[in-house]
């Protein structure tokens, strides 16, 4: 049974939009512009900020790749992936404004007359688009780059101001390293290049509209908070399920892995939005301070507990949907006696005064029965039991989705209607559908990361302190399953990882969210 919960203006008002501020002029550089990222989400996300009114019109972006390219052949480009990957018809006359702004100059990633020939295309953009100087860099090219590009752009000064008042700032997609060294080494290189506030690393699922709801949802309401902690919730629950496999990206995967992929950047990023203390104000160092703080309790789990504290799981051939899939195995790319995991699950603490003894149960796969990424708050049960029946009942669960139907559920007892005392739980939602409408503007995360990069707002990107302790936690996990490399159990394609995903949790007296 549930209760929809919908939002509307008071008598007699009339709602008013939220205050937006539009970007300033600017010229956005994208390194490896001829790529799938490009298309497939930077110049749509772009393009949306345009129609919205919240790209300036003194705008311009500034491919970069080694493909030969002209300015027509990039336009084009990417007026088509808009249409594919949004699945919409783009607006001629809006087209036509945006597209004056896109230009493009083939060049070497290492090669330092290319970024000569970079700074010579920027100062006529400035002169043509008045973009005032300003410049926004973003790398979305493989990680092996990012240093290469960081260091050339230093050494031909483009990481310097052109004018008092400019502003020069690099947008760095994951993976930020694969290891502690690895993102070391990558921050000393950025940080050689770039100063730290200059420096804006992007982590897709923070500009997602339901993970910044949390903070609103805990904060903005004054009845969550106060039972937000050890002494009312019994654990919390994080799943990121998916119903993909590796796609094309079998090579890649398979030096990374589930843990790598997902689980050490995305979920711990959402853990410590949930786990962390109010900020002292809502602005960008003050939110990644408390982020910190949680990353820094979190309690590590030594290479000789990885058997008790972590479950790894692979795929092995199944269905989705009812159609048939291939093993992880047999992935293209992917080595035939590969022991990768696309399937983790963990059981986490947090050492502080908060959250001290309550665990958190982190769960992530590919090839999966559904899609799901959701957080489940389960509170601890009434300490004394009046009704009959009562005992079978679920606890109370404050589910906050963010993929798909995303939404907030509150579960609670109800008694059923009739003359007998008869509880049955019930759902009270909250969708972003029914509640704002079905035309509701759910701007992609891109849109929204992209805007606060050329405002300067950092709240949503990690620091490089963030980055860097995230590794330290997850080193001595690496440790155990690289002493023992083959200590991964199989599923598959279809289910809710191993058999043994499911002993994990049973053994704590708990139960896996079912989706």
């Amino acid at each position: 049974m549930a209760v929809d919960i919908s939002v509307s203006p008071r008598d007699g008002e009339v709602p008013l939009p939220a205050h937006l501020r539009p970007a300033p002029p600017c010229a956005m550089v994208i390194f490896g512009a001829s790529g799938d990222l490009t298309h497939r989400k930077l110049i749509p996300a772009l393009f949306d900020l345009y129609e919205a009114g919240l790209l300036s019109k003194q705008f311009a972006v500034l491919g970069f790749s080694r493909s030969a390219l002209s300015d027509g052949e990039f336009r084009r480009s990417a007026h088509d992936g808009i249409e594919q990957y949004t699945g919409r018809s783009v607006p001629e006359p809006i087209w036509q404004e945006f597209s004056k702004g896109l230009h493009y100059l083939p060049g070497r990633f290492d090669d330092a007359t290319s970024y000569e020939a970079l700074r010579a295309r920027l100062a006529e953009l400035d002169a043509d688009r008045k973009t005032q100087g300003n410049r926004v860099f973003y790398l979305a090219t493989p990680p092996e780059l990012f240093q290469v590009i960081t260091a050339c752009l230093g050494e031909a000064k483009l990481n310097q101001r052109q004018n008092e008042h400019g502003f020069v700032r690099l947008v760095i997609e994951k993976p930020f390293g694969t290891d502690l060294n690895t993102a070391q080494e990558l921050n000393r290189g950025v940080q050689t290049a770039f100063d730290e506030s200059q420096v804006y690393r992007i982590d897709h699922y923070l500009g997602k509209e339901t993970v910044q709801n949390i903070l609103a949802f805990r904060l903005a309401n004054g009845i969550f908070e106060p039972i937000w902690n050890r002494n009312f919730v019994d654990h919390v629950q994080l799943t990121v399920a998916e119903t993909v496999g590796v796609e094309r990206r079998g090579g890649y995967y398979d030096q990374i892995g589930a843990f790598r992929d997902v689980v050490e950047n995305h979920m711990l990023q959402l853990l410590s939005i949930v786990a962390m203390e109010p900020p002292v104000v809502f602005e960008a160092e003050p939110v990644r301070d408390e982020k910190l703080k949680v990353l820094k309790a979190l309690r590590r789990i030594p290479p000789e507990q990885t058997g008790e504290l972590t479950l790894r799981g692979q795929y092995t051939a199944g269905a989705i949907d009812g159609q048939p899939v291939s093993s992880y195995r047999g992935e293209e790319k992917v080595a035939p006696d590969s022991w990768t995991e696309t399937f983790v699950v963990l059981k986490l603490h947090i050492d502080n005064w908060r959250w001290a003894g309550t665990p958190f149960y982190l769960r992530h796969g590919k090839r999966m029965p559904a899609r799901a990424t959701e957080i489940a708050i389960q509170f601890k049960r009434a300490p004394q039991m009046f009704f009959p029946g009562e005992e079978r009942l679920e606890a109370n669960v404050l589910a906050m989705r963010i993929q798909p139907d995303e939404g907030i559920s509150l579960r609670f007892g109800a008694k059923v209607p009739g003359p007998t005392m008869q509880l049955q739980e019930v759902d009270m939602n909250f969708q972003y559908g029914s509640s704002f409408g079905p035309n509701v503007d759910q701007a992609d995360a891109y849109e929204r990361l992209l805007l606060d990069a050329m405002l300067g707002d950092r709240t949503l990107f990690t620091r490089a302190d963030e980055v860097e302790q995230a590794w330290i936690w997850a080193e001595d996990i690496l440790q155990g399953w690289r002493q023992h490399s083959s200590n991964v159990h199989f599923y598959p394609a279809g289910a809710w990882g191993p058999a043994w995903a499911d002993a994990f949790i049973d053994r704590d007296a708990r139960q896996w969210r079912k989706f």
